[in-house]
């Protein structure tokens, strides 16, 4: 693992700035923390509480139809300083639909956190990770064409599984101290998360890493059609 400097302090880092996948490049001792497929009552707000109690800012990729469902819990998310992009509106594989149906996908899961947003002020980033990390070269490449940043994963907690928080922090951590940085992937809509949550952040700090808040050059893309669902599709791109 490459050498850092270990001191307790504030997780709280610096503010990185991206127009496009490439420009996400992290030092050593640096994490980017992601929350997938919420917001989700109960959870989304409760893991907002304890962000606030490390004072650091966090990227929440979003489901179009948790959105919908939830629209106040969109907007507190921003109003509590966080970077909101999205993760498709079905949460369906993307690499298993055509081309178009993806697409169409992905514009409907954009437009219902926009919806969400609206009057609040805040925008929907460019942001985007797929569903189960499911892609293709096509979807890739036609969204990164259309400013769209693709937010990848390092390290998955596998928040997702059925074991005990200390389980899921160990496996983190370890994983973490491999890279020594990273993007880890949480999702906001289990309470075994929001159990884990503090013991992993006491932890992450007692380390010495310090978390990046991840920010778009451009402001947003509120109001912008980033993909036309009528846009045609090469029949040998399906």
């Amino acid at each position: 693992m490459p050498d850092r400097l270990f001191s307790r302090g504030p997780l709280s880092g610096r503010t990185l700035t991206v127009a496009s996948s490439a420009d996400i490049v992290l030092h050593p001792g640096e994490v980017i923390l992601t929350f997938d497929d919420g917001p989700r009552a109960g959870r989304t707000d409760a893991i907002l509480d304890i962000l606030d109690r490390y004072d650091f800012k966090a990227s929440f990729l979003m489901l179009g139809r948790a959105a919908d469902a939830h629209p106040e819990l969109v907007r507190a998310v921003a109003a509590h300083g966080h970077t909101i992009g999205s993760h498709s509106y079905d949460h369906a594989d993307l690499s298993k639909l055509t081309s178009q149906a993806a697409l169409d996908d992905v514009v409907r899961g954009e437009r219902a956190i926009s919806r969400a947003l609206a009057g609040s002020g805040a925008t929907l980033s460019p942001f985007f990770r797929f569903p189960y990390l499911a892609q293709t070269g096509f979807l890739r490449t036609n969204m990164a064409q259309n400013d769209m940043v693709m937010l990848d994963v390092n390290i998955d907690s596998k928040d997702y599984y059925s074991e005990t928080p200390d389980q899921v922090i160990a496996r983190t951590l370890q994983r973490l101290e491999v890279r020594g940085s990273g993007i880890i992937l949480f999702h906001d809509i289990h309470a075994r998360t929001v159990a884990l949550l503090p013991d992993f952040l006491t932890q992450l700090g007692e380390r010495g890493y310090s978390v990046v808040r991840l920010v778009p050059r451009d402001p947003g893309v509120f109001g912008r059609d980033v993909i036309t669902a009528e846009a045609p599709v090469p029949a040998c791109c399906d």
